[in-house]
């Protein structure tokens, strides 16, 4: 739930002006926007509170430094005078005033409510004026008494599936863990505090974080310093910590007020690399390498290599390989899958990194649901040192994006044309991201895809066919001669939206026959394709668009994620297609 005044204790306002994260003022302007749905005001006014707090979310340094150092906030675009205003107001008081007056009508749990795919506002304020539901937890009771099924417009197998999606949410216990994009928000604080003392030498961050997994449950971070006492004590006066789980000379455990737990190790500068590598894991990784040790009459702990009392390495990870005689294993690959054979046998793949990157194949602008112009994405592309970026706005089908007829569409290539003409230094590929339509078909003639230099096809609709429709739906869009991308292919938004079921071998081996290929989607909350379906695809000849699906110049940076989520599917650097330049990707495509 979102941290308010009304949920926390308020700190003198000095203090608690640094104590809100960007994403937990992001997530008020969310609530604000969902709120405001539910009461059906201006689609505008919606849309702003929501662009908001997108942007909130992207500023370069925590939105409470950036008031204490004067910044006006109305220069990153989407913020205006009245939401900086009560951006300032949150921060000091843990209030938005039209907040409060829309809990007033809504209680603030309803806004729980709309992680159910099947539920839009009409249908929350109906489950809440009929049946008093306030939250996930009233909606599974309810569905559990068979009191939904009577309302108009819902029915038996509505309910089910209500319920089911219920079920999953608190199975999964995501109020447990982040978004990794969140989670490093909160890691970079920490550690930005943390290195004010003066005492640290080295610090990482180790876990699940460092092997970049698409969530995270807690944050480990090693350091090796001259004073860990003061270390200690210097950690655990954190401004976000909420309580003290444990403090001692080498090891201390916070819990922030987001839920989130913090977990200090301090080790000699002799243990350093010993220390990272055992705490960055994963666990069962961690068993078969300390077996390989043990079969080498060696023992391998936080503390370094050892051979009976002889200490034999672990300043750096890099001399633990080494001494192992196995190539580097990468953080991201390190879950027991292979790695460590192919590491002992030379066989790693070579990762694509961000420096291997040419270009960003899938990106929006001011034309439907971004925020930034052609010009300005691209220059901030090329300050990001890519060579070429394709401006793919979404089709017409796309109506809440407010995507582009055949007439805006032949008016945006014209736009584009005219922004290379202007020789800013980068290549600007005309695109499209296109809806792939239920019956497979794609949301534009092929008249106007054959003048575009790449099309992004996606589904957007109707994500929860069964497994043989989707399956068919996809095909039959790659039947089609202007197909090259498939946007983020399973449709998943996690913690939010279950992917679709697929029967993705059988479209892997479709795509790979027909020169289609698989987007690897930076979006934090997409991430997708999957690492396991990445490397099943590559496996089977598959290549890949590694994208920022960037809807502002903020965004861009986004790719990241991307190439991080292509590395934990073992993706090689020859694989990925935007890893060519513009003339040899525009023979490929």
């Amino acid at each position: 739930m979102i941290k308010t005044a009304q949920n926390m204790q308020i700190l003198p306002q000095e203090k608690l002006i640094m104590s809100f994260t960007n994403a937990e003022v992001a997530e008020a302007f969310e609530t604000i926007a969902i709120l405001l749905e539910l009461e059906e005001a201006n689609p505008f006014r919606i849309r702003a509170y929501r662009n908001a707090a997108r942007v909130i979310q992207l500023l370069p340094a925590p939105v409470g430094d950036l008031i204490a150092q004067k910044k006006d906030l109305t220069d990153y675009k989407g913020i205006g005078t009245d939401l900086a205003g009560k951006i300032k107001a949150f921060l000091e008081t843990g209030h938005i005033p039209l907040m409060d007056e829309l809990i007033t009508h809504y209680p603030l749990g309803i806004t729980e409510l709309t992680k159910i795919g099947n539920l839009g506002p009409k249908r929350i304020k109906m489950l809440h004026h009929e049946l008093g539901v306030s939250s996930l937890k009233d909606l599974k009771s309810v569905c559990e008494n068979k009191l939904v099924r009577g309302l108009k417009g819902f029915g038996e197998q509505t309910e089910k599936k209500i319920l089911f999606e219920i079920n999953e949410i608190l199975k999964k216990g995501e109020s447990k863990r982040l978004l990794w994009s969140r989670a490093d928000e909160v890691a970079q604080k920490v550690v930005t505090h943390l290195k004010k003392s003066k005492d640290i030498k080295r610090i990482e961050v180790a876990g699940s974080y460092r092997r970049r997994k698409e969530t995270v449950g807690d944050i480990d971070i090693v350091i090796s310093c001259s004073s860990p006492k003061k270390v200690m004590d210097h950690f655990v006066s954190f401004e976000d910590v909420q309580s003290i789980q444990s403090q001692g000379i080498t090891r201390s455990t916070v819990i922030l007020r987001s839920g989130l737990h913090v977990d200090l190790r301090a080790f000699k500068e002799e243990s350093f690399g010993s220390g990272l590598y055992y705490f960055t894991g994963s666990k069962s990784h961690n068993i078969a390498i300390r077996k390989i040790a043990r079969e080498k009459e060696m023992k391998l702990n936080e503390y370094g290599v050892f051979k009976g009392e002889k200490y034999l390495a672990g300043k750096s990870e890099e001399e633990i390989f080494k001494l192992m005689k196995m190539d580097f294993i990468p953080p991201e690959l390190r879950e027991n899958n292979g790695e460590i054979e192919a590491a002992m046998n030379h066989l790693l793949p070579d990762l694509i990194t961000r420096e291997n990157i040419c270009g960003d194949l899938h990106t929006h602008t001011l034309a439907t649901d971004g925020r930034d112009r052609i010009e300005d994405m691209a220059l901030k592309a090329k300050a990001l040192g890519l060579q070429y970026i394709a401006i793919t706005d979404h089709s017409q089908n796309l109506r809440i994006a407010h995507g582009l007829d055949l007439k805006r569409l032949k008016k945006h290539i014209k736009d584009i044309d005219e922004a290379n003409e202007k020789k800013l230094g980068i290549k600007i590929l005309k695109g499209i991201e296109v809806d792939i339509l239920e019956d497979g078909s794609l949301d534009l003639p092929n008249d106007i895809l054959k003048e575009l230099d790449i099309r992004i096809c996606s589904v957007h609709s109707k994500l929860k066919m069964n497994r043989g429709a989707m399956t068919k739906r996809i095909l039959k869009a790659m039947e089609n001669p202007y197909f090259n991308v498939l946007g983020h292919p399973t449709g998943r938004l996690i913690f939010k939206r279950e992917p679709s079921e697929l029967d993705f071998e059988k479209i892997i081996q479709t795509a790979v026959a027909s020169g289609k290929f698989f987007e690897i989607n930076g979006q934090p909350d997409r991430l997708d394709l999957d690492a396991e379906h990445a490397r099943l695809a590559q496996e089977l000849g598959a290549k890949f668009a590694i994208n920022s699906d960037a809807h502002s110049t903020m965004e861009l940076n986004f790719i990241q994620n991307g190439i991080s989520q292509a590395r934990r599917g073992w993706i090689e650097k020859k694989n990925v297609i935007n890893g060519l330049s513009w003339s040899l990707l525009k023979k490929l495509l």
